[in-house]
């Protein structure tokens, strides 16, 4: 499903983010950057011990902010490590909003035209899904009305149940 909001193309696929041929793809990272399971984990099987490198060099990146790598042999150029909240440390819902457009910022620093998104901090940090979906499709949304240079942004979902619940929160959000 997508649809298009300002002059970018927001789309939802089921998938795997280290094979999105996106100007960067948005890790699910803590704070300190190592990239050992879930979706870091296999950033850094698929792309090379480098991305763990670079991540080394920048940490720690606090909670709600984004930073930036290479994206070694993945398909993409760049990794934006997003810093999402765990769930019971309190205010997780502005802390990820906060991560979401850190991602979105950095991403237009570097003039990028594409980004993809995972489901940030719904895996082991136990941030409920549906509140995922409604808190970064609604930031993305909001984001996007205002002048950037993305011009794609996907969220690449890793499984059926997630897709449909990102899916029903974008069928209520009304481009302007």
């Amino acid at each position: 499903m997508q649809i298009t909001i300002g002059q970018t193309r927001v789309e939802l696929i089921e998938g795997d983010i280290t094979e999105m041929h996106t100007d960067a793809i948005v890790n699910a990272a803590n704070s300190q950057l190592q990239h050992g399971g879930g979706v870091a984990g296999a950033i850094v099987h698929k792309g090379g011990r480098i991305i763990q490198e670079e991540s080394n060099r920048i940490a720690p990146v606090p909670v709600g902010q984004a930073a930036m790598t290479g994206a070694g042999n993945l398909k993409c150029r760049y990794v934006i490590h997003a810093v999402g909240p765990r769930m019971g440390e309190g205010d997780e819902d502005a802390k990820l909003q906060s991560a979401t457009l850190s991602s979105l910022r950095l991403a237009d620093e570097h003039a990028l035209r594409s980004v993809a998104f995972c489901a940030i901090s719904t895996g082991i940090f136990g941030y409920p899904i549906d509140r995922c979906a409604e808190m970064m499709l609604t930031t993305v949304a909001d984001y996007v009305q205002d002048s950037t240079g993305l011009k794609h942004i996907v969220f690449c979902l890793y499984d059926q149940n997630a897709y449909e619940v990102f899916e029903a929160v974008l069928r209520k959000i009304k481009p302007r």
